[in-house]
């Protein structure tokens, strides 16, 4: 098959970017840090522990968050894809839905197919508003039919926990919500990750838990929630730690060497999630954007489409029954020249603009420039050769699948 021009462009500058130092600054995971700098940050538990380590803190999601650590963060990146890292993510918002209606409830207000759901699995799906728009995306866990565990964007837990509070006020059942900030979170990242957190958890087979099962169990010594799960596209864990149990769970899983353990912070954070073709909330997906428009369709669980009976219901049903009605398409894209970010222009090659990005950077995995964003369903299709508008040069492009780098989920054969 022929090469598109897009592509032999991105190829011939592999070498070269490759070795380029990335400024932490250009991620799209610290693009909030402006509006936030003013601010008072919160700091979670881990903050004189990322201190310690030499992190350098910036203002992330209303805290202040380790963006890096004393490597480079294609060093940081790339680590992840080979050993294990470890992401503080406390500043996300664990939540407890518990009583005989929990799962009616949580039907209520996102779109997936929870009562289907085995006890100890989860599922990725999204809050929707009025107007079928997403709120938030959040994983899911179904505990068992009276307990729900859910983990809420860190930007978005104010107007969650409200949106939750008003729809469990007019809910006629039996459901109560818990925040849990009494823990923090860590997520364990990586092709050794298992190795690590076996170590610290020999009461449980880990070769049994597949990717987004939920159980519970001591870790390090500490009664902890973990799930199968990450944002990284790699196998990893998302481990709910009691607050006094965060750092000295930090140093136990750092300390098993054969596991090749280090911190990560949100540069390296945010180059994998994108890498591995996971939204970012507030980028990618927004209150203007139905579940339909943002290629979150899977998520709908298919008992759900046919009533639609959650917030927002009508908009997505009429969506669902007449795709016509959607006019975008979210996609990946591969371009040369300068690395494409959120905002950035995308035309067609007669040079109307059809689609914009809503995240992009430099892949440090592949060497080249990896963005999503949405354009006109005519230009959504892979291999589509495009122009992306970057400080008003433009340069080739060409749309393409994701994954970028094929993701390593832990799954029964």
């Amino acid at each position: 098959m022929a090469m598109h021009a897009a592509a032999r462009l991105l190829l011939s500058t592999t070498a070269q970017r490759a070795s380029r130092a990335i400024n932490p600054a250009a991620f799209e995971a610290v693009r909030p840090l402006a509006s936030a700098a003013a601010e008072e940050l919160k700091r979670t538990v881990l903050y004189d522990f990322h201190v310690s380590l030499g992190a350098k803190m910036v203002p992330f999601a209303g805290y202040s968050m380790p963006v890096q650590y004393k490597d480079s963060i294609i060093d940081s990146t790339k680590h992840c894809r080979s050993g294990t890292s470890i992401f503080d993510v406390a500043h996300m918002c664990g939540v407890k839905l518990h009583g005989k209606d929990a799962v009616k409830f949580i039907e209520s207000v996102v779109v997936g197919d929870i009562a289907s759901l085995k006890d100890g699995t989860g599922t990725l799906s999204v809050v929707t508003n009025d107007q079928g728009g997403i709120i938030d995306d959040t994983v899911i866990q179904k505990v068992n039919d009276e307990h729900i565990y859910l983990v809420l964007n860190a930007g978005c837990r104010d107007k969650d926990l409200a949106h939750l509070n008003k729809h469990l006020s007019a809910f006629d059942g039996d459901c109560t919500m818990h925040v849990y900030d009494e823990r923090a979170l860590l997520a364990v990242q990586g092709p050794k990750a298992h190795i690590a957190v076996q170590k610290l958890a020999p009461s449980v087979d880990l070769s049994k838990k597949y990717f987004s099962d939920f159980f519970e169990a001591e870790v390090g010594g500490y009664p902890c929630f973990v799930t199968r799960t990450g944002y990284t596209g790699e196998d990893g864990f998302e481990v709910s730690v009691p607050n006094e149990g965060a750092v000295p769970l930090c140093e136990k899983l750092l300390a098993v060497d054969e596991a090749d353990v280090r911190m990560a912070g949100l540069g390296a954070r945010d180059a994998l999630r994108l890498e591995a073709g996971l939204c970012l909330y507030g980028n990618d997906l927004d209150e203007s954007r139905t579940p339909i428009e943002a290629g979150l369709t899977w998520t709908i669980g298919k008992r759900r489409r046919e009533k639609c009976d959650f917030v927002g219901g009508s908009v997505i049903k009429a969506q669902l029954e007449d795709n016509s009605a959607v006019k975008t398409r979210r996609v990946g894209i591969l371009a040369g020249g300068a690395p494409p970010r959120n905002g950035a222009i995308v035309k067609n090659l007669e040079g109307k603009q059809v689609g914009v990005i809503t995240s992009g950077a430099m892949s440090p995995v592949l060497g080249k420039n990896v963005s999503m964003g949405y354009v006109e369903k005519a230009f959504a299709k892979a291999g589509t050769e495009l122009k992306v508008v970057v400080r008003n040069k433009e340069s080739d492009a060409v749309v393409a699948k994701m994954p970028f780098v094929p993701t390593k989920y832990y799954r029964p054969e």
